[in-house]
């Protein structure tokens, strides 16, 4: 079972500047709710109840202004600095001592996932004991993304960055499951080009080891990458569609922790007091 989870914050947000050059991308609203809600409401989604946050240096306080231990959710939260950023697998780094000889997940912190089966899903990636699990999803443009191919037991043959002739339309999402030879697998990269460490070559270590499995997000359910201007406001419009005409809230964290019982109705009126007199309140107050 996989029992803790790194969301990753860093980066320096330079394709949405200059709204990035004052406040961390992840503390920008999506519709309702600062970004990093969303990818910590899917690790709370999946039982985890175990989470490092890597953070710029220099941006712990503003997050833990939002965000202050995780008590208030019944979790534990823990932060980290990261000087600057050196690719995706450097959080296994940062993180070694936080993993200790767990499994662990990672997710990026400006990634969006919804979708109708999605906590099924996630509770079955958490069972994880041996190997890496990608989360795979459908594009219009591969040539845009890092993409996988898998055979008919979900099994995954290539993986290629940015691939200029076709070989798959799946997509690597921003959502991976590790097992504990992560920090040792990490550690054995060299900096790509562009002098960071490169998340394909992380997974390539599993995949030629054939310890690498995929699993896709159907047809209901949507992954959205918010990293530019236009992906970010897609994702508050698909946000604010779904939430008027449903009336539930995507990533409602005190919700989420109720339902996994790790908090009372307490828990819930002290949040409405710390947000104070808005639309998140009146949730909360509904529940």
């Amino acid at each position: 079972m996989i029992k803790k989870g790194i969301i990753l914050s860093g980066g320096m947000g330079t394709r949405m500047s200059p709204l990035t050059k004052a406040v961390n991308k992840q503390l920008l609203p999506i519709y309702d709710k600062p970004l990093i809600f969303y990818p910590l409401s899917i690790l709370m989604l999946a039982k985890i109840k175990d989470i490092l946050i890597i953070v710029n240096k220099g941006q712990l306080n503003q997050y833990r202004k939002i965000i202050p231990n995780g008590d208030n959710l019944g979790i534990k939260i823990t932060y980290k600095e990261q000087t600057y950023p050196k690719g995706l697998p450097d959080a296994f780094i940062l993180g070694e001592k936080f993993i200790g000889k767990e499994n662990v997940a990672l997710i990026l912190g400006d990634n969006f996932f919804y979708g109708q089966n999605l906590t099924s899903q996630l509770l079955n990636s958490v069972k994880l004991k041996k190997g890496a699990k990608i989360i795979l999803h459908k594009v219009n443009k591969p040539e845009l993304y890092g993409v996988a191919k898998i055979n008919s037991r979900n099994k995954v043959t290539s993986i290629k960055e940015k691939p200029k002739k076709f070989i798959s339309d799946l997509a690597i999402t921003g959502l991976y499951f590790f097992d504990n030879n992560v920090v040792k697998f990490a550690k054995q990269l060299k900096p790509s080009k562009r002098n960071e460490l490169e998340i394909v070559d992380l997974i390539n270590k599993y995949k030629n080891n054939r310890k690498l499995s995929a699993d896709l997000i159907g047809r209901g359910g949507a992954w959205l990458d918010s990293g530019s201007i236009e992906d970010y406001y897609k994702t508050s419009a698909f946000v604010s569609a779904i939430e008027n005409r449903q009336g539930f809230k995507i990533a409602c964290l005190e919700e989420i922790a109720l339902n996994n019982k790790w908090i009372n109705k307490s828990k819930i009126q002290n949040a409405i007091k710390f947000y104070g007199n808005c639309e998140y309140s009146n949730y909360l107050k509904m529940l």
